[in-house]
């Protein structure tokens, strides 16, 4: 957005709250004056008075919060809608390099060359997931932990020590925020 457009944003929420505020109290003034027949007036036009009154509150409450509902749901449509783009920003530079690794992969034979730009590229690809949350699930020596490890295999015979412990990975797992978002995938010793 714009500072314009925020600018823009910010006038129209103030106008709106300004307005809520005034009918707020206008209703709040409506309801600390309750109508009471007065001396030459019937009751039963003090009761629809009241009735009127209360209608007319019970209108701005129901506006009011119509107004809050659909702010609400556009807003939860555009968090929906824009929610990956600081995700899909992170990762752009990481394809830049990927198609300029496949342009000079073409100009070059030496497959040292082509490992070493691969690496290079994971590690910011590893760089830019860390900085959005994203971290790897540790199996190196780890007991097993339902909540972090799907066992795929059971590996027998690797002693008392092993028992428990995550032998191998098969699939990494990761954590996003600390919530899983994939199982790592181990074998484990029996």
């Amino acid at each position: 957005m714009t500072e314009e457009e925020i600018k823009n944003e910010e006038e129209q929420q103030e106008t709106v709250f300004n307005e809520n505020v005034v009918s707020d109290s206008v209703a709040d003034t409506q309801e600390d004056t309750p109508v009471e027949p007065t001396e030459g007036q019937d009751p039963l036009e003090a009761a629809k008075a009241e009735i009127e009154q209360l209608k007319t509150q019970m209108l701005y409450k129901t506006a009011e919060f119509d107004n809050y509902r659909k702010r609400t749901l556009k807003e939860k449509a555009e968090l929906i809608l824009n929610g990956g783009e600081k995700a899909v920003s992170a990762v752009l530079p990481i394809i830049d390099d990927m198609e300029r690794a496949i342009e000079n992969g073409t100009k070059t034979d030496d497959p040292a060359v082509l490992r070493e730009g691969m690496e290079l590229i994971y590690n910011k690809f590893m760089k830019a997931l860390e900085g959005l949350g994203v971290k790897k699930i540790d199996t190196e020596n780890a007991d097993f932990d339902t909540d972090l490890h799907e066992a795929v295999a059971m590996v027998p015979g690797m002693g008392d020590d092993k028992k428990g412990k995550v032998i191998d990975c098969l699939q990494t797992g990761y954590q996003l925020n600390d919530k899983v978002i994939r199982h790592a995938k181990v074998a484990v010793g029996q």
